[in-house]
């Protein structure tokens, strides 16, 4: 009770000034962290704009105001990046619109996480080790919500830098989380030096030196590494189709052969431009295409990649029937009539020219509402009344990643949409032998918004951690081609018909952080356990010592 009248008082007029400026100092930091990720070309923005936010919550003294301080400051740098997840184009389905809302709201509220173990950090150690902890509460909050069936981490710090070429080089040792954890820091020890001045009216050398340091030093990593990297020799010609179908519209029935006429007839263009591998966008045909009843388009294709000797690998839905309920996997869906159940996944298929057998893979990292209910195993009622209009949001989720290996000396990792922002589930294609990266993506459903540039440049970190090539094709853009350095070699205009032709690397040697995409976070994340439980004996001992 004296919590709540210490929080619900009257404030002075002094303590309005204070929080009118404090709040000020929280608008700017969102503002900041918002303007730093793509489109937009300021990326640098994201090394000082956390410095307001630290001045700020080192001043107020309970949970309860640093957490709506928090809030606060990240609802600005939700809206700001993520406007665009609730579609907003005129066709956009009620529920996406609805999803959207929610995500603004709930979004920032997770941010409360690394500030809660400051403040634990802060009551049961002192000021100084939680400020000094600080970034690895942030990363292993990252990291976290990269888990569960709510993770959307696409608000991962680093995600703001793939403009900043030189510097994210250092990603192939440290990855994204590092990266974040580079910038949480650079932020830190600025902010000190900041303090410092504002209360001796000198200027603390270390702490700035320190900021440069952490600044310069993967600078002159990224240099080196830009300078002294070789082509390992083996390329390949492929090409990108971006039909720019309607995504809205194609789910309508009638218009299947109209839509695999122009398919083929831009593979065709890329295979005259000399395309030795073919890759179209996710679910580029809106049937199950090897259901049974789609035998003509199936050998259509087929013929295609017999006749014009090539590979085409694409994004398509797929579904397994099972007659005999008896057979069916516990995750499978029964049928209106209850008498047959079925698994379908948002998957990616590959016909080649030498093969019958098409080799699959369902997609693991499903977006959460867009294509899984969350926690619809837990709770099947929900997968009732929750569902998109164009009926793509009860997918099952894809059982393991899968390599398609064309030839011996290509072996590619196929990447589904969202898939792209995971640094460690992408690492682990090229663990299991992919010398390529290729995405399958449709980011048509959010219009001209910051959505499908935001898509685009995160594949270029997951280029440089791995060191590979990574090729994208979209449905109505951005289509790319990167290379291991995380330059963007071509690339489409959004919301156009094209076809990309380009010649990419591939890639043999394993980066550091392939090998080992989990120690950054698994530092980060002991950190913050750590602090949990020793808040929790402290406060143990405390009432212990109460009682005695």
């Amino acid at each position: 009770m004296k919590l709540i009248k210490k929080y619900f008082n009257v404030l002075t007029p002094d303590r309005k000034k204070i929080r009118k400026k404090e709040l000020l100092l929280g608008l700017l930091s969102g503002l900041l962290l918002g303007i730093s990720f793509p489109p937009s070309p300021f990326p640098f923005l994201i090394f000082f704009a956390l410095i307001p936010f630290l001045y700020v919550i080192e001043k107020r003294d309970s949970l309860f105001s640093i957490n709506r301080f928090t809030y606060f400051t990240t609802f600005f740098f939700t809206i700001i990046t993520l406007y665009w997840v609730g579609s907003w184009t005129k066709e956009a389905d009620p529920f996406l619109m609805i999803s959207g809302v929610l995500l603004m709201f709930v979004n920032p509220a997770l941010f409360m996480i690394p500030s809660t173990l400051y403040y634990l950090c802060r009551e049961h150690l002192n000021k100084n080790i939680a400020l000094s902890l600080f970034p690895f509460f942030w990363v292993s909050f990252e990291y976290l919500y990269s888990l569960t069936d709510l993770r959307f981490p696409w608000l991962t710090l680093a995600n703001s830098l793939p403009k900043f070429n030189i510097f994210i080089q250092a990603a192939d040792i440290i990855g994204a989380y590092g990266l974040s954890l580079l910038v949480l820091y650079i932020n830190l020890f600025l902010y000190l030096s900041l303090k410092n001045y504002r209360e001796s009216k000198k200027l603390n050398l270390t702490y700035l030196t320190v900021a440069l340091l952490l600044f310069i030093l993967p600078i002159i990593y990224g240099a080196y590494k830009i300078s002294s990297f070789q082509n390992q020799g083996k390329t390949l010609k492929v090409g990108l189709i971006q039909p720019d179908l309607n995504p809205w519209e194609k789910w309508a029935a009638g218009n299947l052969n109209e839509q695999l006429d122009l398919y083929l007839n831009m593979s065709k263009q890329a295979v005259d431009e000399g395309a030795e591998f073919i890759l179209w966008p996710e679910s580029a045909l809106p049937v199950y295409l090897l259901s049974g009843n789609y035998e003509y388009e199936v050998e259509r294709i087929h013929n295609f990649v017999r006749i014009n000797n090539v590979s085409i690998m694409t994004g398509m839905p797929d579904a397994t029937f099972y007659f005999d309920l008896t057979n069916a996997p516990p995750e499978a869906k029964r049928t209106t009539s209850g008498t047959t159940a079925y698994t379908s996944y948002n998957s990616i298929l590959l016909f080649q020219p030498s093969k019958n057998a098409i080799q699959k893979y369902g997609k693991i990292k499903l977006v959460p509402f867009g294509e899984k209910v969350p926690f619809v195993e837990e709770l099947p009622f929900l997968g009732d009344f929750i569902k998109w209009q164009v009926g793509i949001s009860s997918w099952n989720v894809g059982k393991e990643q899968t390599v398609f290996n064309i030839s011996d000396n290509l072996k590619v990792g196929g990447v589904i949409c969202i898939e792209s922002i995971y640094p460690d589930f992408v690492s682990g294609f090229v663990q299991k032998g992919a010398n390529i990266l290729a995405v399958v993506t449709n980011d048509s459903w959010y219009g001209y918004s910051s959505g499908p540039f935001q898509h685009k440049d995160i594949s270029i970190l997951r280029a440089v951690e791995n060191r590979r090539s990574v090729i994208r094709a979209a449905n109505g853009g951005i289509s790319c081609i990167i290379d291991p350095l995380g330059n963007v070699i071509s690339k489409t205009k959004l919301f156009t018909r094209d076809v990309l032709v380009g010649s990419t690397q591939l890639g043999e040697e394993l980066t550091f952080y392939t090998k080992y995409p989990f120690l950054i976070p698994i530092i980060a994340f002991v950190i913050s356990i750590l602090i949990i439980v020793l808040s929790i004996i402290k406060k143990i001992i405390r009432k212990l010592s109460l009682q005695n």
